[in-house]
């Protein structure tokens, strides 16, 4: 977990958030963004955030908060794009330090709510460190009793008036995005990412790329197909994503263009436990999930491990016979 550190600590260097719209601004924590969404200056109560990032990211959101907000920050509600442990990391110690509810979709709230784990992260899709490291990550559940909340039927998102939120599954089966028509202004979570996110030298860098979501984590390739697709239709003008820099203009809307068109060979891997068989989930948690495909790197490490030791060993013989 080397790499996560190393990350978390680049990007805890940097406190201040910095703005997609007037009145949403991006931090970022560690690995992953979070959004707040209110004026600056705004009163107590009146503005509202949007994921809650790694674990031990809740000092640097609350010192975000009072600088973007003001000393007196407290938010209305927190919104979770969904629940991986990215996005969630900090949503308990926030939300009973500033006692605000939080809100998912309903199809999230067994995993909030100690009902269920996330179907197991797929290791082998994707390349790259962050990739091969997901075989460690958290999976859930996390238990946030009564603290949680489903978003509303009706589509509107709780402390956000002209926002709507939209149901995006794939990377998991209650994720959503939140769109605001007026300015066509998304926050996509982790329905598309703005860099390569399975690769560690892509999110050390934060290299600006639409990608797919996060390969090693992603369930369902079909519904995430769609949901891509659905956002690209609503040409948005300023996107925040779950990873990666802000993306706005013509370069937004031709990316994710491009990227719903193209997505089964630019997004789905080749080959991984879910790109043939989705798991199978619905309220009450994950119903099936299809078996693991072969994953070389523990035998590969393990011969590694063996030709070292087999080495060592040769070579203290040859120092003991002479």
């Amino acid at each position: 977990m080397d790499v996560l550190q190393k990350i978390q600590a680049k990007a805890d260097a940097r406190t201040r958030s910095h703005l997609v719209a007037p009145d949403l601004a991006h931090l970022r924590t560690g690995i992953v963004n979070v959004y707040l969404y209110g004026q600056r200056g705004a009163p107590s109560g009146s503005w509202v955030l949007i994921d809650t990032g790694m674990p031990g990211s809740a000092a640097k959101i609350i010192r975000a908060a009072e600088e973007h907000i003001g000393p007196w920050a407290r938010p209305s509600a927190i919104i979770l794009t969904h629940g991986h442990f990215d996005h969630v990391g900090s949503v308990r110690t926030l939300a009973e330090r500033w006692d605000v509810p939080a809100y998912a979709h309903r199809l999230e709230l067994p995993y909030l709510t100690g009902r269920s784990s996330y179907p197991p992260p797929d290791p082998t899709v994707g390349g790259g460190a962050l990739a091969a490291l997901a075989r460690f990550y958290p999976r859930g559940p996390i238990d946030l009793g009564r603290r949680v909340q489903p978003l509303p039927e009706d589509g509107s998102v709780p402390g956000m008036p002209g926002w709507r939120w939209i149901h995006t599954p794939g990377h998991t089966p209650g994720h959503v995005s939140l769109f605001r028509d007026e300015d066509r202004t998304l926050v996509a979570g982790d329905a598309f990412t703005g860099t390569k996110q399975e690769s560690a030298t892509a999110v050390l860098t934060q290299r600006a790329e639409i990608h797919g979501p996060p390969a090693y984590y992603t369930s369902d390739w079909e519904a995430a197909r769609r949901s891509v697709q659905e956002l690209a239709a609503l040409e948005p003008l300023r996107a925040g994503t779950g990873h990666g820099p802000p993306l706005e203009g013509s370069t937004l809307i031709a990316g994710l263009k491009e990227l719903a068109r193209n997505f089964d060979w630019s997004a789905v891997p080749l080959r991984g436990r879910y790109v043939r068989r989705p798991a199978i989930a619905d309220e009450s948690g994950v119903i099936q999930v299809p078996p693991p495909v072969s994953d070389p790197l523990p035998r590969l490490l393990l011969g590694v491990g063996l030709g070292l030791l087999a080495s060592a060993v040769v070579k203290r013989a040859g120092h003991q016979s002479h």
